[in-house]
């Protein structure tokens, strides 16, 4: 039996690793629909024909929330900023590292960052300031 603690999703995990070393990527199908991994399948057309490409190397943040009562396995990482920024054919959610969350603010240029979160120590994606 395996631990919990074990367990891994290895499309996301995957893709994790390769955006911390500076090879993240998105998925594209043959109709121009870009996604982010794990998938199989284009969750706008169900075209399968999916193509790995470069991830822009920045991106802008169209939204955000700042959290400052968080669940337990966030709480030694409060106050934070949770965004969504958009890379051009994808957008991706991760949190603000590097900047204050009060500074936080739409159409912040940033750039993908894999950090790791304070309360668990586990990898997450995050969004640094250009």
């Amino acid at each position: 039996m395996s631990d919990a603690n074990d367990v891994e999703d290895a499309g996301f995990d995957g893709w994790l690793a390769d955006a911390e070393e500076g090879a993240a990527y998105y998925l594209n199908c043959d109709n121009g629909h870009g996604s982010l991994p794990p998938r199989r399948v284009c969750p706008d057309c169900g075209s399968t024909d999916l193509e790995e490409l470069a991830l822009p190397d920045t991106g802008e943040i169209q939204t955000f929330t700042v959290t400052h009562v968080p669940t337990p396995a966030f709480e030694e990482d409060a106050p934070y900023a949770t965004a969504i920024a958009d890379f051009g054919p994808v957008r991706v959610t991760g949190q603000v590292v590097g900047l204050d969350p009060a500074a936080v603010e739409t159409g912040l240029e940033v750039e993908l960052e894999i950090s790791v979160s304070e309360t668990t120590g586990e990898r997450v994606i995050g969004f640094r300031p250009r």
